[in-house]
């Protein structure tokens, strides 16, 4: 509830009030993403100060993601301070992604739909292949979003989840901090099919197909985002110990 506040406050003369309380929803998820943050792992070979020195903050654009102008300055490594910076953040709240996986018949299921970033760069094809994801609601664990996506992307109730990271796809200019996951499931001929949300326009087709599919694909260069990426290579590594567990 603080770091909610804190957000309204911080769009006063900025924002109208009807457009903030329009982007209420997105800032309660932003709050709840700060919350996350603060408890972020601390220090190991890092070696930053920490020390930022804030001139504030500007609401530049608020729909259902946000545009922040940043003012500041930060330590620099030779114990100096950096010239007066102004940086655009563009502001997304933390998201879960999730590849459901059955170690019996060794096949997984993913899912595709078009995508806005392709698209924005002028991809042909802005359809893409993906692990089932979503944003986390408030009061939601990174685990609960995984299972509600689930089963409103798939129709798929997930059995035990394991992790794979947790992390920022795009720490140089967006908040979005991703948790990742590999979900123990049922896979059975006929399960993918065309869900989502009507409520969100989402129109997203299943993909059912063997690990050693799923390879060929990824090595096809089929797969063009990270989570999904990221997520074959830790199952790659992890199948055998994943297949074992059934025997």
């Amino acid at each position: 509830a603080l770091a909610l506040a804190g957000l309204v406050m911080r769009a006063f003369g900025h924002l109208s009030p009807q457009a903030v309380a329009q982007r209420l929803p997105s800032l309660r998820v932003e709050a709840a993403s700060r919350v996350r943050a603060a408890g972020a792992a601390g220090r190991g070979i890092r070696v930053g100060s920490g020390e930022v020195e804030a001139g504030g903050v500007e609401p530049s654009h608020a729909g259902f993601f946000g545009l922040d102008v940043h003012r500041l300055r930060h330590r620099r490594f030779d114990g100096g301070m950096s010239p007066w910076l102004t940086r655009e953040v563009f502001v997304v709240g933390d998201a879960v992604t999730v590849l459901p996986y059955d170690p019996v018949r060794d096949r997984v299921l993913l899912v595709e739909q078009m995508r806005m970033g392709p698209l924005g760069r002028g991809d042909p094809l802005s359809w893409q292949l993906e692990a089932i994801a979503g944003r986390i609601d408030p009061g939601e664990t990174p685990e609960d979003a995984a299972r509600r996506e689930a089963v409103e992307e798939a129709g798929l109730v997930l059995g035990a989840l394991e992790k794979v990271a947790e992390y920022y796809p795009t720490p140089g200019a967006v908040t979005e901090y991703l948790y990742s996951y590999v979900a123990i499931a049922d896979l059975p001929d006929g399960v993918a099919g065309v869900f989502g949300a009507a409520e969100e326009a989402e129109d997203i087709k299943g993909h059912l197909m063997s690990f050693d599919r799923l390879v060929e694909v990824m090595a096809a260069g089929e797969i063009g985002n990270a989570p999904l990426l990221l997520t074959v290579l830790w199952l790659q590594r992890e199948r055998g110990r994943l297949r074992g567990l059934t025997g």
